[in-house]
């Protein structure tokens, strides 16, 4: 039953229009973002001094985490695996459950997180208060000045930003160039066997929930912060936003949990779990090769 699933599926996939769109560059005010990029690199947002909201989000290298977990304050460890930020303006919901309706509301939520930076509103003030170079900047951006929404506000504009254009797969998509051989492969396998009836769009996922382990039941070996920790819905349960395929060569480990250190071991694993399938070895240096065209170029804000 799963295979013809996947069979039917797929054929209504091949002969539908292009579900995938290539990356844009979004408007955003240079000077807030960069006032925003300054914020995501200063530790004074983290009470003890010692994470950055860039510690756990490298955006020169994936805009994730290479750690399963990431390490906060005090070196407290976090409950589950770091998404990446680049792109992450395209997403339609924010953190793995959605929880944050956007980058906006995502923002704060770390600021305020006792295990990563915990912070109080009147304490992230305080310290943005005291440094000279924020008093300046902020005064010539906003007509109110230092609040908590406005330090909130610069940082969602540095987000804003980190778009990553030039895929590949994008100038593929614009008819620009052509993939090669096994990419094009690992394309038409992509879509053959449905995956891109999760990891479609603008950021090739991101813009649905699903459950892992479809045709597997998938084993977590802690509890994490899934749909259901919303809802309260037993249907719920091991449901995650769908994570952007942008970048992916670049975001291990793999994973709400961080399980997968590879792609290949990520690739093999959804095919299981949930898509039903066995993939065989060529398969997956093809699904591979063409998973590796949609690592796009940093953002020019990194460069400034």
């Amino acid at each position: 039953m799963g295979k013809l699933f996947i069979i039917l599926l797929s054929f209504i996939l091949l002969h539908a229009s292009e579900a995938i769109t290539p990356v844009k560059k979004v408007p955003y005010y240079k000077a807030k973002a960069e006032l925003g990029k300054r914020l995501f690199s200063d530790t004074a947002l983290s009470r003890d001094n010692s994470v950055a909201c860039i510690t756990c989000h490298n955006v020169y290298s994936g805009g994730a985490d290479s750690n399963v977990v990431s390490i906060g304050f005090a070196g407290r460890k976090g409950n589950i695996q770091s998404p990446t930020v680049l792109n992450a303006v395209f997403n339609f919901r924010q953190f793995w459950n959605g929880r944050a309706k956007d980058l906006f509301e995502q923002a704060q939520g770390p600021l305020l997180n006792p295990v990563e930076h915990n912070m109080t509103k009147d304490l992230v003030l305080k310290r943005v208060r005291q440094n000279s170079y924020y008093q300046k900047e902020f005064a010539k951006i906003y007509e109110d000045g230092i609040t908590f929404e406005n330090i909130l506000d610069a940082i969602v504009e540095f987000e804003k930003a980190l778009v990553t254009v030039d895929a590949k797969f994008d100038r593929y998509l614009k008819g620009e160039i052509s993939l090669s051989k096994k990419e094009q492969k690992g394309y038409d396998l992509f879509k053959q066997y449905g995956c891109i009836s999760c990891h479609n769009g603008i950021n090739l996922g991101g813009n649905s929930f699903a459950k892992i382990g479809i045709f597997k039941p998938y084993i977590n070996l802690q509890t994490y912060p899934d749909r259901f920790a919303i809802t309260h819905d037993e249907l719920d349960k091991n449901v995650f936003k769908v994570p952007t395929l942008r970048n992916i060569a670049l975001t291990a480990p793999y994973f709400h949990d961080g399980s997968q250190t590879t792609l290949k071991a990520a690739i093999q694993t959804m095919a299981v779990y949930n898509l039903g399938i066995k993939i065989t070895p060529q398969e997956l240096e093809e699904i591979e090769a063409f998973l590796k065209t949609l690592t796009g170029k940093l953002p020019e804000i990194l460069d400034e």
